[in-house]
C-alpha cells in the first residue's frame, strides 16, 4: 500500500516549502497565498515597494485584489510576484521562470510593460510555439495559454488607477479571466 493522502499532501507542502524558501534566500520578493489559483507579476514598482514593502501592498494591490474579488475569486485566493529582488535589481529571466513555477498558478496576470518584458523572456521557447503573434508577443488585453497556464498582459495597471476610461479598459482585460472552478 502506497503512501496515506496526509502523508502526499505533507510531501506537497514540503516541497513548496523548500522551493519557496530557497527563492527567498536568493532575494524573490512574494506576497499573499502561495497556493492560489492566480498569480499577479509586476515589474514597476511603487514608491513603498522601492523602500522595502511588500509587493501588491500598496493601491494597486489593493484594486486588484477587489477587482479579482468582483469577478469570483476568494479573499485570499491572490498571490503576488515582484520581478526585481530585494536589492532592487531585476531577476533574470531563468529564476523568474523558477518562481512562476514554483507557485504553479493557473491563471497568470502581467501587471505592466517591464514585467511583461521579463515574462516575455522567461517564456521565450513556450511563447514561440504560439500560432496567433498576439499571444506569442503578450500584446495587452490578448488572454494567452503558455506552460500550462492563462497568461494576461495588463499593461500598467498601476498607472491606470489615476483614469477613469484606462481603469474601465483594465476591467474589461480581467473580465477574460473568471475562476475556473467553482466561487466560493
Amino acid at each position: 500500500m502506497g503512501p496515506s493522502r496526509e502523508d502526499r499532501h505533507e510531501c506537497y507542502v514540503a516541497k513548496a516549502r523548500a522551493e519557496l524558501a530557497s527563492l527567498a534566500e536568493r532575494g524573490v520578493l512574494m506576497a499573499g497565498n502561495a497556493f492560489s489559483s492566480i498569480l499577479l507579476v509586476k515589474g514597476e514598482p511603487t514608491a513603498e515597494e522601492r523602500d522595502g514593502g511588500a509587493p501588491f501592498a500598496g493601491e494597486d494591490g489593493t484594486a486588484l485584489r477587489a477587482a479579482l474579488q468582483a469577478l469570483g475569486y476568494a479573499p485570499e485566493d491572490w498571490s503576488g510576484l515582484a520581478t526585481w529582488d530585494e536589492g532592487g535589481v531585476a531577476l533574470d529571466a531563468p529564476l523568474l521562470r523558477e518562481a512562476i513555477c514554483a507557485l504553479d498558478p493557473a491563471t497568470c496576470v502581467v501587471c505592466d510593460g517591464a514585467a511583461a518584458d521579463l515574462v516575455r523572456e522567461a517564456f521565450a521557447e513556450d511563447l514561440a510555439t504560439l500560432e496567433s503573434f498576439d499571444e506569442a508577443m503578450l500584446v495587452d488585453g490578448v488572454l494567452a495559454q503558455v506552460a500550462g497556464m492563462r497568461m494576461l498582459s495588463l499593461g500598467g495597471f498601476a498607472a491606470s488607477l489615476s483614469d477613469k476610461r484606462k481603469k474601465q479598459l483594465m476591467w474589461h482585460r480581467l473580465k477574460q479571466l473568471p475562476p475556473l472552478g467553482e466561487p466560493y
